[in-house]
């Protein structure tokens, strides 16, 4: 067995894009191997509804030491039986270097599309990892990570996984994250990112890239807890609030904004490229290169 990245000490950085799991499989093998050549450590991609891995074949197989994590396999979506099965296959061609990251989705978003009733997410949580653990093909705890913001959620993570993988989060709350898991499981927040200086358009493209999660409760109610207020969600957002979530600017000042998580606990932070959806994010994965990896 191959050491397991992301797993030990050390502050590391990944890319997180929707584009691993839409695009042509040809330019996805194409990107991740020149992801993992500028020295990110990890690829991360959203589950979504169906075919969650195919996309971590198509990483894996284009590289051959990063880290290919799901951002997060919606638990309503995925049988734990499949991605128990999954998660076996993946790991017996890569030893070490896929990661299960689960998460509850939103309830808007699991009714919507036909899933079922959103309720009880932490008893649905508990009772898919006794599902892992139970399996033929069980799933460690150290090779599945759970996204969580709340104080039960992120109980849970400490307990029965690898550790945490918030999404849309600012440097306060990973401070916050890092003491409710405590020391030994790992904080790995997503950190969404404009290539812009200009504060009127950079504020636009995070807002449009935003939009859908001002309207999740989930969300929302994180934001409340962190003392944001709903004149802050309103209308778009405030300007405090885009600020707070996303970091735009030169490499540098996103730079700051990754080493601000990595100074309040985070263990590794995967950024997301905002403002060309759709897109593989290797230029601007490129010029961030040289602020962010030694």
């Amino acid at each position: 067995m191959s050491p397991r990245p992301l797993r030990g000490p050390g502050r590391t950085v990944g890319i997180w894009a929707g584009a691993f799991r839409l695009g042509d499989r040809a330019l996805v093998a194409h990107a991740a191997a020149a992801l993992e050549e500028m020295g990110y450590a990890a690829l991360w991609y959203p589950g979504g509804l169906r075919r969650t891995f195919d996309t971590a074949t198509v990483l894996l197989e284009a590289t051959s030491r990063v880290v290919v994590a799901t951002g997060i396999a919606n638990i309503w979506a995925n049988p734990p039986s499949e991605s128990a099965t999954e998660f076996a296959r993946l790991d017996a061609a890569h030893p070490g270097r896929f990661l299960l990251g689960l998460g509850v989705s939103h309830g808007p978003m699991v009714e919507r599309s036909g899933l079922g009733k959103y309720e009880k997410p932490l008893a649905r949580m508990n009772g898919y990892l006794d599902e892992l653990d139970a399996s033929a093909t069980p799933v460690p705890p150290e090779d599945r990570i759970i996204g969580a913001h709340g104080p039960r959620m992120l109980a849970l993570c400490a307990e029965r996984s690898l550790g945490t993988h918030p999404y849309l989060v600012t440097p306060e709350h990973t401070a916050e994250i890092r003491a409710a898991v405590g020391g030994h499981a790992r904080v790995m927040p997503e950190q969404g990112v404009i290539l812009d200086t200009d504060p009127a358009s950079a504020r636009a493209t995070a807002r449009e890239a935003l939009a859908i999660y001002l309207g999740l409760p989930n969300y929302v109610n994180n934001w409340l807890r962190l003392g944001f207020t709903p004149d802050d969600i309103a209308g778009g957002g405030s300007d405090r609030l885009i600020d707070a979530l996303v970091a735009w600017g030169t490499p540098e000042q996103i730079a700051d904004r990754v080493r601000a998580h990595h100074d309040a606990g985070a263990d590794h932070v995967c950024l997301q490229v905002l403002g060309a959806p759709g897109t593989l994010p290797l230029d601007a994965a490129s010029t961030l290169a040289g602020a962010l990896l030694e």
